[in-house]
């Protein structure tokens, strides 16, 4: 039945900012971009090299996600990496401040975690 995740959609808060971080910063690249006028609503497809996808969305006073303490719902968006320290030197050389590299304690695999430019929980995971 299911085969695999398509794309995980974001709804930001400043889209030129969060455009620049998902393509300039983490490297994604657009498919398509799209102004809602109905909706005053911008739409911006982009893709991982494996084919999956982030909608990244602006919509005119969207209520702030609370994350801290966690909320119920979509907890973060993890991406696939070769090595997170590499991807973790890179990101706090643009600037991002990531937290300390961990290991999963049942897999063995290192990981760490950012945000993106609205808090929103961003994570490598090492393959």
């Amino acid at each position: 039945m299911l085969k695999s995740i398509h794309h995980a959609a974001i709804i930001c808060s400043d889209y030129g900012q969060s455009k620049r971080f998902y393509t300039a910063i983490l490297g994604l690249k657009i498919v398509a971009e799209n102004y809602r006028e109905k909706r005053d609503s911008w739409k911006l497809d982009l893709a991982l090299p494996d084919g999956s996808q982030i909608e990244l969305f602006s919509f005119p006073d969207a209520p702030a996600r609370p994350s801290y303490p966690e909320a119920q719902g979509l907890r973060h968006l993890a991406f696939a990496v070769e090595s997170v320290l590499t991807c973790k030197n890179f990101l706090e050389a643009q600037g991002v401040k990531v937290e300390p590299v961990r290991v999963d304690e049942y897999t063995g695999r290192r990981f760490t975690f950012f945000s993106d430019p609205d808090g929103l929980p961003l994570e490598l995971y090492e393959l």
